[in-house]
């Protein structure tokens, strides 16, 4: 079985784009981010990040993790989430999906959750 090789995309367009990204993170997002950066949680995680043709929210390239933070614009683009994330699914990445009201209004949980998920990869 061959394994597609992925590759981060690093034209001028992309990484303006990452450095907004970074820069204007939604509520939500800082708020998780304060809790995985500088591996509080036992793993390291880099915040929009590049693989293939699309920004993830949150990566751990030791697990292959993927989280993501989803705010109202998730429920009208539906079916894009969903072929975005078959797609990096195909490529063996695990994809952890929270809304801006987990991540805000149940934060202990949602990081419980987090650490869970990471031990079972990492087993």
């Amino acid at each position: 079985m061959q394994t597609r090789k992925t590759y981060r995309i690093n034209d001028d367009v992309t990484k303006t784009r990452r450095k907004k990204l970074r820069s204007l993170p939604t509520k939500a997002e800082y708020v998780l981010w304060q809790e995985l950066r500088e591996q509080k949680i036992g793993y390291r995680f880099r915040r929009q990040v590049s693989i293939d043709a699309f920004i993830v929210d949150f990566y751990c390239h030791e697990l292959k993790l993927i989280i993501e933070v989803d705010g109202p614009i998730h429920e009208e683009q539906k079916e894009y989430d969903y072929e975005r994330e078959e797609y990096l699914k195909n490529l063996g990445y695990s994809i952890l999906r929270f809304t801006n009201e987990e991540v805000l209004f149940y934060r202990e949980s949602t990081i419980q959750k987090i650490k869970e998920i990471c031990n079972v990869i990492s087993r």
